[in-house]
């Protein structure tokens, strides 16, 4: 299915992501929040992505409004669930991307764009032709297989989360069961299509596919199932993986999750940490000061 009609399906009866709302975004919002209007919230150089990532003067990040999982800890929550951002058309964000590339970004970085993919082809098609720059998709794992291929051929980079492993644990932190079934097998997709790890001469990554996982509170042992599922599902030519310390407690998190009410350990992320390197699992590692409000970004519209 092209683009177009990718476009017409959505706005009928959106089935983009995993939720299958079947919302019609022409009257309606969906699940995700989204309407049929591309809503943004920031657009800037970011230096603070993983160093292949932002290597040199940053990744040129494009924050999306809205997201398919809503997850009750968002540190992106003034965006992710409550929707904040500016409406702009296809062009402008085709203006966009060429903007951040002449500020000399290392990369275009789509941040949670799974419910406006159709509009983001169609701004990508107006200039791909004069990007000289990876594009890389930036999001939380929660991917429809038939979303992944409709990207091949416009995304260089993959950057997905995985999240949990446990469907009890996605189920009560993000209202998704299945979330690791369904995250699992869209990185599988992501890694298939986009084949081996790239590099240009100056260490950043051009193509290839970086799993994110970021450590929760309590939860070390989902997470240590994680590394055991890529170590034996993936190969290190084809993926790298992002151990993220950066989980922050802030005040919105409700009484009924009061085991996320605090940081995680030095003994839980450590012990993540050791668990991938002896199964092998190469990529990166955060310090304990990445978990702090300081990091992130300030949603006030820059760059749009």
């Amino acid at each position: 299915m092209n683009a177009k009609n990718m476009m017409n399906t959505m706005m009928n009866k959106c089935m983009l992501c995993p939720r299958k709302c079947g919302a019609d975004r022409t009257t309606e919002r969906g699940f995700c929040g989204a309407g049929n209007k591309i809503t943004v919230a920031r657009a800037s150089l970011h230096k603070w992505e993983e160093p292949c990532i932002s290597y040199k003067n940053g990744a040129g990040t494009i924050f999306f409004s809205g997201c398919n999982l809503h997850c009750c800890f968002c540190q992106n929550n003034k965006i992710s669930n409550k929707f904040f951002g500016k409406e702009i058309s296809e062009k402008e964000l085709a203006d966009i991307f060429l903007s951040i590339q002449d500020k000399g970004a290392d990369n275009i970085d789509l941040v949670t764009p799974t419910h406006f993919v159709p509009y983001i082809i169609n701004a990508l098609d107006i200039v791909k032709h004069k990007l000289n720059i990876p594009v890389v998709y930036n999001c939380g794992g929660y991917e429809t297989c038939e979303t992944i291929e409709l990207l091949n051929g416009y995304i260089d980079i993959y950057l997905p989360d995985i999240k949990y492993f446990s469907s009890e644990i996605s189920q009560k932190y993000s209202n998704a069961p299945d979330y690791f079934e369904i995250a699992s097998a869209a990185v599988l997709t992501m890694i298939k299509q986009i084949g081996s790890l790239q590099y240009n001469c100056e260490g950043g990554l051009i193509k290839g596919t970086i799993i994110r996982h970021l450590v929760l509170p309590s939860q070390r042992h989902d997470s240590m199932n994680i590394m055991k599922w890529i170590a034996n599902n993936t190969s290190s030519n084809d993926v790298l993986v992002s151990i993220m310390n950066q989980y922050t407690p802030f005040d919105f998190i409700s009484d009924d999750h009061k085991e996320l009410k605090r940081h995680v350990t030095k003994m839980e992320y450590n012990s993540v940490v050791n668990y991938a390197a002896e199964l092998g699992i190469k990529g990166f590692t955060q310090q304990k000061s990445s978990a702090s409000e300081e990091y992130v970004p300030d949603f006030d519209l820059t760059g749009i």
